[in-house]
């Protein structure tokens, strides 16, 4: 089923497959995994779907570190390219649900379609202040923060505690040097 909630954590989520850590979609079993985790059961990807998905992957990724122009830009670009007239359909015997990419769309068309209309609209709601990417040094995730007068500048609790922790042991150490210690 697609949803635009749902199409906007995949697109989240596929960004977040690759950052500073190791590369997660590393096979197309890893992809299958990676799909059947949000809600695609039995998805029969091969190294070519892979690929694509690592495409799109990359296409999406600037959306949430642009200016606002660049970014709807980029959606639009992406929209143009793969979203069709949305239209419900119940194949194969799931219940009815919306699709806005082609018929019998390849995994990363599919993917694209979704993720850049789900990203579009959310945007829409919400600003685009309201997508970005953690601000803490070391860190590449990207997230979504629909919490209303809450801006957000980090990923995780994780991440801004080791920022701010960073920033402490900086100004301490900033403070003995200019006290001669």
């Amino acid at each position: 089923m697609t949803t635009p909630e749902r199409m906007v954590r995949i697109a989240v989520d596929l960004v977040n497959t690759k950052s500073r850590n190791p590369e997660k979609l590393t096979s197309p079993e890893a992809l299958g995994q990676f799909l059947l985790e949000h809600g695609e059961p039995a998805a029969t990807v091969d190294e070519r779907d892979l690929a694509q998905i690592k495409v799109i992957r990359e296409r999406i990724r600037p959306v949430f570190h642009a200016e606002p122009a660049d970014a709807a830009r980029i959606l639009n670009e992406l929209l143009t390219e793969y979203a069709v007239r949305p239209y419900l359909s119940d194949h194969d015997g799931s219940p009815w649900h919306l699709h806005v990419a082609k018929p019998e769309p390849t995994w990363a068309e599919w993917l694209a379609a979704g993720a850049a209309l789900g990203l579009a609209g959310f945007a829409a709601g919400h600003g685009f202040d309201a997508i970005g990417a953690c601000a803490a040094a070391d860190c590449e995730r990207v997230f979504v923060n629909a919490a209303e007068r809450r801006p957000r500048r980090f990923c995780t609790p994780t991440c801004s505690s080791r920022t701010r922790v960073a920033s402490y042991r900086a100004r301490s150490k900033a403070a003995a040097a200019d006290s001669g210690h």
